[in-house]
């Protein structure tokens, strides 16, 4: 296992990062980033929107880019001979069903040059109790377009609904359903669900599940009294496994360290502060304490 302090520049994993950008907060590529750099990972970082800040903020300004706008930078960063350094694609939030086609683009353009990359999708469209907060055409983009070309997703448990079009009544049921899309589709090698909670999990808990067509892992971690539950929380996630993976962490070790990473982070984070303590807690990405470990099951 790679260390964020041993890592050499011959040695560097590099990640391209497709996801919005905030000025203001740590949410999509304002989150990401950060939390792959600080795991030593070098980012192109190509954002999908530019906002003032997230919606947890109340109002927002700027603009959501186009396909075009991120089809050209994603021309300059290849003139650059860039692409071809990078091992892994991560998108997140999209902001128009459009950009779904750009970023399928992008991870085609990655795996010319680099056959082996890993996509990990980030699913970005709602949350229990929020519901949908992107346009109404993107579960449908992501369903049909975005999910097949992925390697790795990470979707909430609301958000794997969306996708599968089925409710998730327990544990079982879930692995069930994730081996049931990865048989349809012949990329996808993982599906992560996050925030589990059945009537089978104990109700002090959540659960996280990596599944593969043959083998699944859970990690408990403990339900926290943080409300409103700051933004960001997928953005960091995704970023902190997908670092984890590109350093040579078997999927276990990566699933126990981004949740307990999540966990650290939300331990120490404030009622009515709307984003994680990054920077301030930054340590946490490196060396979440406590740990909590992977389960086969």
């Amino acid at each position: 296992m790679a260390s964020s302090t041993t890592t050499t520049a011959a040695t560097t994993p590099w990640v391209l990062s497709i996801q919005s950008h905030v000025a203001f907060g740590h949410v999509g590529n304002a989150a990401a980033v950060f939390t792959l750099q600080r795991q030593g990972v070098e980012v192109i970082n190509i954002h999908t929107v530019q906002f003032s800040n997230h919606t947890g903020y109340g109002v927002v300004k700027g603009q959501i880019f186009s396909a075009e706008h991120i089809r050209d930078v994603l021309q300059g960063i290849k003139d650059r001979g860039a692409l071809g350094r990078c091992q892994a694609i991560l998108s997140g939030y999209l902001g128009d069903a459009t950009i779904g086609q750009a970023v399928l683009d992008a991870v085609a353009e990655v795996r010319e040059l680099n056959p082996d990359a890993d996509y990990l999708c980030d699913p970005v469209m709602g949350d229990v109790g929020r519901g949908i907060y992107v346009q109404p055409a993107i579960p449908d983009v992501m369903r049909e377009q975005v999910l097949p070309a992925a390697s790795i997703i990470t979707p909430n448990r609301f958000e794997f609904e969306l996708l599968t079009q089925q409710e998730v009544t327990s544990l079982d049921d879930a692995i069930e359903q994730a081996r049931a899309l990865i048989a349809r589709l012949p990329k996808l090698r993982c599906v992560v669900i996050t925030s589990l909670d059945s009537a089978d999990i104990p109700a002090d808990q959540l659960y996280t599940i990596a599944v593969t067509a043959d083998q699944a892992w859970y990690v408990a971690s403990p339900k926290l009294p943080v409300d409103p539950l700051p933004t960001g929380l997928g953005d960091t996630f995704s970023a902190v496994m997908l670092g984890r993976l590109v350093q040579g962490d078997d999927l276990p070790e990566a699933l126990s360290h981004a949740v307990s990473t999540l966990s650290a982070l939300l331990s120490r984070t404030e009622n009515g502060q709307r984003d994680l303590p990054l920077i301030a807690a930054q340590d946490m990405i490196v060396s979440p304490a406590p740990r909590y470990s992977a389960v086969a099951i």
